[in-house]
């Protein structure tokens, strides 16, 4: 047997079902290979892309996801979609060929380990035939136990050569993973049930942790014990915001001024699953009389304002939701904490409609939020980009459904379709859409044409203000041309009709419901071009940049 047909099936026994990338010299072989086992290839237009697509069937799938490159130069283009599944802390693992082994003059000789070390990736090397199988086991342990890309850097000699020592009862990484119940320390319990018996007004924000343990029903059992306000960080947006009536929407700059409000004035937060970074707590201007509580499966974390919580549970986020309610359950707290009619009353105001800008041929950003979120089934997940454009959407969805942001990944832009794509072909093709600006979705418009090829069914909506939002903007503020920011853009319906896919180019409301309604009658690879206004300056610009509280 060959080595890289070894190295295909150990891929194939980690449970490798769909690969993202670009064929060449150095990968052809392990790719062909994986093809006789019934692996799905998807061959991208940009090895970045791929990489991009991975990274969303990576958080689509909840295990680890795969692409590849061929050497040198292939690697090379990874930089950027790398550092965003860094950052966010996605488990990946990249086959990467490499040059024949100690051929530095090669032409496409790149010293991969050092350049995996600059773009944050875990690096293995395959320098041995009997070493081979070994490096898939280690390349998957450590994407599923770290929660980060590796990379498997396989020079192309050893990859053809023979494997005399081939293991045929290969034990994948998963044999050697054993997910313990983290169960919180009972001190620690009796002090966190102290905080919360001598609170008045308790707001739970609960993250992307709690989110993927499915902590939900314990959650809002805690909640309706504690009378809590729910809020969400960014990666948890909107959720269970049908199953509550005190549901504030986001938390940090993201967050709207009436929420803001209310959230001022807890005495105690309960972090579930949530980092509490700097942009969540304001640096801890948000809460500024508040004790914490966090719950993480993460050893102790300092908070965004620089403290330690008041109270730690390091423990899964079921098992110390329901601790915590059975102690408060217990000593028989109950608490009216927010669940007022004042409150609620106060909360009405966030759904309102504001007075939208009028000016011909171009659409107030605000209303083509409000209509998407209306028109688009609640079942449509979604994935925000990031950039000015994609503020409003990040600010203003409000209706119950998966929600993925990129926001704050790298802060690189043209990210969010290739992480959609990969979500939906995880997700077996089931319709969804990605909200983007303009030069976002140009930076990669080529795989829009991958989309179509392989028939996935998704919706680009290109908030489209001809230009570099966040710069036009930040320039405005600044006193400089803001003019120099601004870039003319073809009609991407038409653009996205010539590469086969469904394309409308609008500029009315009524323009704008009619495409949603062709897409949503007949799924397909679809762009939307919605020409909106420059006059509308974001809320997290107009805070940032003006100092302007709204």
């Amino acid at each position: 047997m060959k080595v890289y047909e070894a190295l295909a099936e150990a891929f194939v026994k980690e449970g490798t079902t769909d690969v993202f990338g670009m064929m060449g010299d150095a990968n052809m072989h392990w790719m062909a290979a994986l093809a006789d086992l019934g692996v799905r290839l998807y061959e991208v237009r940009h090895e970045g892309s791929g990489l991009g697509m991975a990274d969303g069937w990576a958080r689509g799938a909840g295990q680890p996801g795969v692409l590849t490159t061929t050497s040198g130069p292939g690697v090379s283009q990874l930089a950027t979609s790398m550092l965003c599944a860094s950052r966010a802390r996605t488990p990946l693992v990249a086959f990467c060929g490499e040059t024949p082994l100690g051929d530095e003059g090669a032409t496409q000789y790149l010293d991969q380990r050092r350049f995996a070390a600059a773009i944050e990736c875990e690096f293995i090397h395959v320098t041995r035939p009997e070493n081979a199988q070994e490096a898939v086991r280690q390349a998957f342990y450590r994407a599923r136990t770290e929660s980060r890309p590796v990379m498997i850097s396989a020079p192309f000699d050893v990859q053809v050569a023979e494997l005399d020592d081939y293991d045929e009862d290969y034990v994948p990484s998963t044999a050697l993973i054993e997910k313990p119940q983290m169960v919180p320390s009972p001190a620690r319990l009796e002090s966190a049930a102290d905080l919360v018996q001598d609170a008045k007004r308790v707001v739970i924000i609960a993250g992307r942790g709690a989110r993927r343990a499915a902590g939900g029903e314990e959650i809002l059992a805690l909640q309706q014990r504690t009378g809590a306000l729910l809020a969400t960080t960014l990666q948890a947006k909107n959720w269970l915001c049908d199953r509550t009536d005190f549901h504030v929407g986001l938390s940090g700059l993201f967050g709207d001024k009436l929420s803001m409000e209310l959230l001022q004035e807890a005495d105690c937060v309960i972090a579930v699953g949530a980092s509490l970074n700097h942009y969540t707590i304001e640096s801890g201007y948000l809460y500024p009389e508040a004790k914490y509580i966090q719950i993480d499966t993460a050893p102790h974390l300092v908070m965004g304002n620089g403290k330690a919580a008041d109270c730690y549970l390091q423990a899964d986020a079921v098992t110390a939701l329901t601790e915590l309610t059975r102690v408060l359950e217990e000593r028989s707290v109950r608490l009216e904490g927010y669940h007022t009619d004042r409150v609620k009353e106060h909360l009405t105001g966030r759904v309102q409609q504001p007075e939208y800008v009028n000016e011909p041929g171009r659409l107030d950003p605000r209303e083509a939020i409000w209509i998407l979120d209306h028109e688009l089934p609640g079942e449509m997940g979604l994935v925000l980009g990031s950039g000015h454009q994609t503020d409003f959407g990040t600010m203003l969805f409000q209706r119950s459904r998966d929600v993925l942001s990129n926001y704050g990944m790298f802060g690189a832009i043209g990210q969010a379709p290739l992480i959609a794509l990969g979500q939906m072909i995880a997700h077996g093709n089931r319709p969804g859409f990605v909200v983007e600006g303009d030069a976002s979705f140009i930076m990669h418009l080529c795989e829009f044409e991958t989309a179509v090829r392989y028939d996935v069914p998704l919706l680009v909506v290109v908030m489209n203000d001809q230009g570099l939002g966040a710069e036009y903007h930040k320039a405005k503020a600044k006193g400089l041309d803001p003019e120099l920011a601004t870039i003319a853009t073809p009609e991407l319906g038409a653009v996205a009709q010539s590469l086969g896919g469904g394309g409308a180019t609008v500029r009315t409301a009524q323009e704008l419901r009619d495409a949603l309604a062709e897409y949503v009658r007949e799924p397909r690879p679809t762009v939307i071009d919605v020409r909106i206004t420059r006059q509308v300056l974001s809320t997290p610009y107009r805070r940032i940049q003006y100092g302007e509280d709204v």
